[in-house]
């Protein structure tokens, strides 16, 4: 018996489909970024329709300037972790603009917004007491975090409210600390949680609500502050949590909160005490991306209109959407055969997406998952546009020849 043998079968899986189709979908190497929304790759210039950038600020001046200065300042790493020696002026400076924007007290700053997740939830919840409630779509980080906490983990359906609430309701008079746990958009399919209505259900069982607006942060709400904001309970959240790498166009993480014991989870966080921290001049962009922010509506706004523009684009060539109307714009295909086939199309004709498929996607559904950018110009999206275009041309094509 080998270590290996586990892998086997996927591994088949994956190089059978690979012959059929060519390039690999998970090994795409940016050999030179051409700016926001573009980039080179074996020789040819590809539109980005699949990196999360959502506000597009991965080249803002001043972010680079910041990141540049901190270089100089404070070198290029911290090597140690925040428990130790890994806390700079920065991060003290991050976690208080954090927190003041989004209004909350408390607000902690993690090496990656994985292990954001993964230290609060380990951290709040613990056994034999604690139980963790999620919903069944939520990111491998909060199932990984359920893992790590080694509390009972239930999980109720996605995006309802009423499955929470009866699981809730089961739950013995022995059960001493209850968290509930799921995502403002969830960054598969691009459907928007009922926010307000779980944490209802959260507080009226007497459960602590954990809100991940990891890709609904700079994107819902009036100033950007997620889907809790759009939905009026920001206030109502107990923990949010959130990432640098998608609208702040850096790396880390953070945890916010109004509970002052927030503050115990720098000593009880395995992966905040025993990770390096984030390095000066990750915090450094962060901090000027979120100061850009909130100082500029205007990215929001460029979001939305090209996210309404690529998805009634994609209605009327009639795909198979995932979701509603978002930023996140995710096309159903027949199985994984087909996802590939249509990936390896898209990077022909000079697009670059995400392919998703099982075991990795809800519902063993294979996607095309597009992410729209502020950055996103009108000769880019034409591109993107005339791309699935051609797409939805060879997929009707084989479907009358089936």
């Amino acid at each position: 018996m080998s270590l290996f043998d586990k892998f086997q079968n996927t591994a088949t899986l994956y190089n059978s489909l690979l012959e059929e189709t060519g390039r690999d979908p998970f090994g795409v190497s940016m050999d030179e970024m051409k700016g926001p929304t573009r980039a080179m790759v074996k020789g040819k210039e590809i539109v980005l329709a699949g990196t999360n950038n959502y506000l597009g600020l991965t080249y803002d001046d001043a972010a680079i300037a910041a990141a540049k200065e901190a270089l100089e300042q404070s070198g290029t790493g911290t090597t140690g972790s925040r428990f130790a020696n890994g806390t700079y002026a920065g991060h003290r400076q991050l976690e208080e603009d954090l927190a003041a924007f989004l209004g909350y007290k408390h607000c902690m700053v993690f090496s990656t917004g994985y292990q954001a997740n993964l230290g609060a939830i380990a951290a709040l919840a613990q056994p034999p007491h604690d139980v963790i409630l999620i919903d069944a779509d939520c990111h491998a980080c909060i199932y990984d975090g359920c893992q790590l906490s080694g509390a009972e983990t239930i999980r109720f359906r996605h995006n309802d409210p009423t499955s929470l609430d009866k699981r809730l309701s089961r739950l013995g008079d022995d059960v001493k600390g209850k968290l509930v746990c799921f995502e403002g958009m969830y960054s598969m399919f691009g459907d928007v949680a009922p926010v307000k209505e779980l944490v209802e259900v959260a507080h009226k069982h007497g459960a602590y609500a954990l809100l991940d607006e990891a890709h609904s942060f700079g994107v819902f709400g009036d100033h950007g502050r997620g889907v809790c904001e759009r939905d009026g309970v920001l206030d109502d959240v107990d923990f949010y949590t959130g990432t640098f790498s998608k609208s702040l166009a850096s790396i880390g993480g953070f945890v916010a909160s109004n509970h002052p014991e927030l503050e115990f989870l720098r000593f009880s966080s395995r992966p905040y005490m025993f990770t390096a921290s984030p390095s000066p001049a990750n915090i450094a962009a962060a901090s000027a991306a979120l100061a850009r922010l909130k100082a500029d509506d205007s990215m929001r706004t460029a979001l939305w209109d090209n996210a309404k523009r690529v998805h009634a684009a994609f209605t009327q060539l009639g795909f198979d959407l995932a979701a509603p109307m978002s930023p996140v714009i995710a096309v159903k295909l027949s199985g994984r055969e087909e996802a590939f086939m249509a990936w390896n199309f898209l990077m022909e004709h000079g697009v670059y997406v995400n392919l998703a498929i099982p075991p990795g996607t809800p519902n063993a559904t294979s996607i095309l998952r597009l992410s729209v950018s502020a950055a996103h110009t009108n000769e880019d999206l034409d591109a993107i546009i005339n791309a699935y275009t051609a797409l939805s041309e060879l997929l009707s094509e084989k479907a009358a020849h089936a």
